[in-house]
Parts: structure tokens; sequence; C-alpha cells
């Protein structure tokens, strides 16, 4: 029987609430978008999968068991379409693995990250503005900045996070910057970025599909390292915003009309 199936695939959330706030809903933003479609969840990481079966009883499929499921239940079409932020490791891995799996069905196919043609960087920003910076900004950004914090990598992709600093800057967006927990720039290095201006109020927001582990602990926490704290430390008055990109209507639109080009190419 000809069936067809859309396979999101999400790095993955042990944190319940923001699951469903954000992968929860955007799965459910893409089936309403395509009804003709079986939509099906995989996730990346490997140790949220496990955290979830051994804590919750919850079974999430790795990217290559998910597409050996369709296999043996006799998908002929299948499309993938992952919500990460950039052509990194965890991408690199998904597009590997549906290389191998190419053979296998009549027609499959892998749509692009959030992050990967110039283009993408302007419509990002259009969303983060629609989304975030008119909220916070309101009709002045006097003494306030935005610090998005994405997660980081040694890939060279990583280098995603400069392009949109740069761009961020020469579309007028001077006072919205973007660190890293893991990766470049570093908070010490948006310091210095910022070093040249008087913020007296700092709104700190993931640059995260989900708001789990990273934007509860690394940014929004009362731990000394937290970027919540080390701001307060300088003494600005400090507002976390626990939304991950993957609850907000204006990012969920980008992967689904994005992927929608590629169905119909």
């Amino acid at each position: 029987m000809f069936k067809k199936v859309i396979l999101v695939v999400s790095f993955g959330t042990s944190y319940k609430e923001t699951r469903e706030k954000t992968i929860d809903a955007f799965e459910k933003a893409v089936a309403e978008r395509f009804p003709d479609w079986e939509v099906r969840r995989a996730f990346t990481s490997r140790m949220i999968i496990k955290k979830l079966k051994e804590r919750d009883g919850i079974h999430i499929d790795y990217v290559e068991e998910a597409l050996q499921r369709l296999v043996d239940d006799g998908v002929s079409d299948v499309a993938i379409l992952p919500t990460h932020i950039m052509n990194g490791v965890e991408y690199d891995d998904v597009a590997r693995i549906t290389a191998k799996y190419a053979e296998k069905f009549q027609s499959i196919i892998l749509s692009r990250p959030l992050l990967s043609s110039d283009e993408d960087y302007d419509d990002a920003i259009e969303a983060l503005n629609n989304t975030y910076f008119e909220r916070f900004f309101g009709d002045s950004s006097d003494n306030t900045a935005i610090v998005m914090m994405g997660h980081g990598s040694d890939h060279h992709a990583n280098a995603v996070y400069s392009q949109m600093q740069l761009k961020l800057f020469t579309l007028g967006f001077e006072h919205v910057y973007i660190t890293t927990v893991e990766g470049y720039p570093s908070f010490d290095d948006t310091m210095r970025l910022m070093a040249g201006h008087k913020y007296s109020k700092i709104v700190l927001i993931p640059f995260m599909m989900v708001a789990g582990d990273h934007a509860t602990n690394d940014m929004a926490s009362d731990e000394e390292d937290s970027l919540k704290s080390k701001f307060e430390s300088a003494g600005c008055d400090v507002k976390c915003v626990l939304e991950g990109l993957g609850e907000q209507k204006p990012f969920q639109n980008l992967f689904i009309e994005r992927f929608n080009e590629m169905i119909k190419e």
C-alpha cells in the first residue's frame, strides 16, 4: 500500500513541559500542514533517548531505528524534516544515515537545518524580530541588550553563530548578541563585544529549538557560572525567557515552508 511518512528529527529533550511546547507543537503543526502524510518522530541524542526510557518509560526511536521501522512497515516515500539549527555533528549523522537507507524506499529526501543559505539568516532574524526583539525592545532599546544563547560545537558549522552575529549588526540590531555554551563566541567573548555599551537590563533567550537543560541551568539558574548570575554580578537587571524557538509560530513556519518547497521540487 502506498504510504508517505514525514520523519521529524529533533535533538530531543528530557524536559516534558518544553517538549510539549516545542517538539510536540511543531509535529502537530507539520501534521496539520501535510494531512496526506503520516508524521513520526526520531531523536538524535542517544543520551536523551536512554534517559526517557529509563526514567519515564518513554521509547523514542533513534534516526536509524525510525528508518528501519519505516522499511519494516512497508513505507514507500519518506521525507525527513530535521529541526537542527546548523549543519553540525547531529545533522551530519542524519544525512549519513539517510544516505544509507536511500535504496530502501521509492523516495527519501532530507530537508536542511535552520541556518544553511545566506537567505536563511535573513529569514531567521526576521522571525527573531517578530518573536522577541519587538517584544523586549519596544519603542527603544536604550540600556537594554538581548543575549541569545546557542549550544555551540567544535564542528566547523559553529561558524553560524559568528555569521548570525555579524548579520544582526549589519541589519541594525546592534544590541542583540549571540553567545554559546560550548563554542565560539563564549560568554567572555560576548562580554568583550558588549564592553562599549552601558547596559542596565539584559534579556536572556535560548537560541535553541527547546528550552531544556542548557536554558534552565546554563542560562537561567542561580548557579555561580550561569549567564544570569554573571550578568547580575556585573550589575545588570536580568530577565530570562525560557522559550524555545520551536514553540514560536514564525520558526515553525520557517521550517515548514522550506520543507514544503523541497517536497514540491
